[in-house]
């Protein structure tokens, strides 16, 4: 007789975590607040657009976790296509549309081949949010992110992740060993919000 393994429900998933308010939610940017232009760096406020309802999602969330922060790879500044200050001024957009509910953004504005740390996956972004903000218990925290480094990050630092496919057709193999798929960052707060005790 064959026996067939049922995957737990996304909402049995996130239950499980035992997720309270001092809680850390990460972010990726490109890809899970913004779209992704895929052959472009977003590199001003002008070809910057939110994925749909992404804006009051954060703001939903941010009644339930601790801190909600932002880290994002920006090689487009290491290529000098934009700035910092073309950088700082999305993430003021971001703030303003969202009604500051993000405590924090942090970003890597190197290229790739410089191979430093703060670039994910390695995990320098995290040891920056966290001499921030020292009550940070990156056990307690979940990285929601569209890469394999993004999830890889959140995975080196025991974190619990989430990977969004934005609706795209991805072979099984395209999908990283995250802790729960997912569409896209409105669908995981609709799982989240679903798993908490009634």
């Amino acid at each position: 007789m064959n026996h067939y393994h049922t995957p737990p429900l996304p909402g049995l998933i996130v239950s499980r975590w035992q997720i309270n308010p001092q809680w850390t939610l990460f972010l990726d940017r490109d890809g899970v607040i913004n779209q992704n232009l895929k052959t472009q760096y977003v590199r001003s406020v002008e070809q910057f657009a939110f994925i749909e309802q992404v804006p009051d999602v954060i703001k939903q969330l941010r009644r339930y976790f601790c801190r909600i922060l932002v880290v994002t790879n920006q090689q487009g500044i290491g290529k000098g296509l934009m700035t910092d200050e073309d950088l700082y001024a999305i993430f003021r957009y971001i703030q303003t549309a969202t009604d500051d509910s993000i405590d924090g953004f942090f970003f890597c504005p190197h290229l790739a081949q410089v191979r430093c740390l703060c670039r994910k996956p390695n995990i320098g972004m995290a040891l920056q949010a966290r001499i921030q903000f020292p009550g940070i218990d990156l056990r307690q925290a979940i990285m929601v992110g569209d890469s394999a480094t993004d999830i890889a990050f959140g995975k080196k630092l025991g974190m619990k992740t989430v990977f969004v496919t934005n609706n795209e057709p991805l072979l099984p193999k395209q999908i990283p060993p995250a802790d729960l798929v997912c569409a896209n960052l409105p669908e995981f707060a609709t799982i989240f919000w679903n798993s908490l005790p009634a």
